[in-house]
């Protein structure tokens, strides 16, 4: 996921991406912040590569936050916009630009936590991740990037799309806990597969697009079936 901050006092900008890093944290989230002193500088940025998220503060020097939208608009139609500003006058423009939410300054941090639990549902999920602590130290996992996990011998087996296995002394429960999202699915006692790199269900196995098979149990088999079928409908909805 990719932030773009524009606000032109630098201390604000500071202190929002401080306050940013606080919601990521909690929310498990990886990002990429950049911060702009203007909403020319923001743009030229934007053309290149888009962001997924920007926050935009409406009064700057000898600039309006509302054009700086209004241009951002004319090449992308998606970025989720947020206005920081003093006052909500403008919120009828805000609307014109498709703007997602205002934070008027200033805001608090239930505010900030209440629109960061609005803006996950948004945002692309590849960007969620776990933290595990394994014998070398703890490391980050990007959820779109396990394959699937299995528990044996006390210890859980996550299987990546880079080919790695990683290991972490957890229990099943505990470790399936953090899996809530409808891309994971339970095979059995201590097997859990993510259901994105999953190319067919045939009743007994979910095949994987490597080909590898994954059982499944019989009493799982039906609910199986049903969830393979309702995340590829998701899925080709865009969800």
């Amino acid at each position: 996921m990719r932030i773009a901050l524009v606000d032109d006092i630098v201390s604000e900008q500071n202190s929002l991406q401080s306050r940013l890093h606080g919601q990521l944290a909690r929310l498990s989230l990886a990002a990429e912040i950049a911060a702009f002193g203007s909403g020319g500088e923001f743009l030229l940025a934007a053309q290149k590569e888009r962001f997924d998220l920007v926050f935009l503060d409406i009064y700057m020097k000898d600039e309006n936050g509302i054009d700086t939208a209004k241009a951002l608009r004319d090449f992308d139609r998606d970025c989720l916009l947020v206005f920081t500003t003093t006052s909500a006058d403008h919120a009828l423009d805000g609307f014109r630009v498709r703007a997602f939410h205002y934070l008027v300054k200033p805001y608090s941090d239930e505010e900030l936590a209440s629109l960061f639990d609005e803006i996950v549902q948004r945002l692309p999920t590849q960007d969620r991740y776990i933290e595990v602590r394994t014998t070398g130290g703890s490391i980050r996992l990007r959820l779109g990037e396990i394959l699937y996990a299995e528990h044996y011998q006390h210890q859980m087996h996550i299987y990546t799309t880079d080919g790695s296995n990683t290991v972490t002394r957890q229990t099943f429960r505990e470790f399936t806990a953090r899996l809530t999202d409808e891309r994971f699915f339970l095979c059995n006692r201590g097997l859990i597969i993510n259901l994105e790199h999953a190319e067919d269900f045939d009743g007994v196995n979910f095949i994987l697009k490597n080909g590898q098979r994954l059982p499944v149990s019989r009493n799982h088999s039906k609910a199986a079936r049903l969830a393979f079928g309702d995340f590829l409908f998701g899925r080709g909805k865009g969800v």
